[in-house]
Parts: C-alpha cells; structure tokens; sequence
C-alpha cells in the first residue's frame, strides 16, 4: 500500500520520524548522564530536545495519521497501525508532562521527568516496532510494485519498471 503524503516520491512520515526518535531518545541518554554524574548543561540539553522531539513528533503524527485513514478498514495492518499511533500518543504525553515538570529548574529537573522520559523511551521503542511491522512486514507505505531494480522516484517512472542501466541509476 503506497503512501498517500509523499514528498518527491517518498512518503513524509519516515522522513519525519527520525526526529523526534533521535532528539527524544538523546534527551532520555543525556538525562541518565546528568542525573548520574551531577551536569547541569546535559539536562538542560535534555529539556530543549524533548520540546523539539513533542513538536516534531507531533508534525510526523499528522503524516502518519493521513497514511493510517488510507489503510483498508478489517485489516490487520488498520490494527497493527491503531497500536501505533496509541503507542504514540502515550509516548507524546509522557515527554509532555516530563517538560512541564522540568520547566521550573530545567538544569535540575525532578526525578519524577527523569523516570517518566524513561517509560516514554520504553513506550517508543513499542511503537517503532509496530511501525517496523507496518512497513516490512504488512508492507503500508511501499510502493506498489516496488523492487531492487525499481527506477528512482525522481524519474517519474513507476516502480514496477526496471531500470536498464541500474550501474549507472543512483
């Protein structure tokens, strides 16, 4: 099942992803740092990534939910992708409320955002499975058609075509 929001040929969602996975999952390893060895500057690092991971989390949800409506209704991958979005959903909240805990003494934030960061990071690694699932296994989000000698999306060729030239197609 092809991506509906696509951005030169390619579906938004996994763009965006990589951010807020990537500022939220810094900001819990910078936290672990600070708490454990006294650094103030990590935690306060930690306060700015997980603002910038909710609002970009937030910005990819809306890519993923428009691919979701797309999905069959009665199929697992509609299923697997409700999991998803709800394992979200709680990851967003969790980081939301670890920010506003923190926002009184970024540079010394409570045990208690420390903790919840933590369950929000073992909530993400849920929902990044689940999405796994949905694209390599359920196949949501790939090219109908798609194979290893599929021409470039720029080409405005479809995916089912080969490329004749694939050593000198990037």
């Amino acid at each position: 099942m092809e991506s509906k929001a696509k951005l030169l040929g390619h579906p938004v969602h996994p763009m965006l992803i990589v951010f807020p996975l990537g500022l939220l999952a810094t900001a819990v390893i910078f936290d672990v740092i600070a708490f454990v060895r006294g650094i103030a500057s990590l935690a306060v690092a930690s306060y700015w990534m997980i603002a910038a991971g909710v609002i970009s989390g937030l910005l990819a949800a809306v890519f993923g939910l428009i691919d979701w409506f797309a999905i069959p209704a009665g199929t697992r991958a509609k299923r697997i992708g409700l999991w998803h979005a709800a394992a979200n959903v709680i990851v967003m909240i969790l980081f939301a409320l670890s920010w506003t805990l923190r926002a009184p003494a970024p540079a010394n934030p409570p045990v208690a955002a420390v903790a919840l960061s933590v369950v929000a990071a073992v909530f993400a690694l849920t929902a990044a499975w689940l999405g796994g699932e949905l694209v390599d296994r359920l196949g949501v989000g790939v090219d109908d058609g798609a194979h290893l000698n599929s021409p470039s999306s720029l080409s405005h060729r479809p995916a089912t075509e080969t490329d004749s030239n694939m050593r000198h197609v990037v």
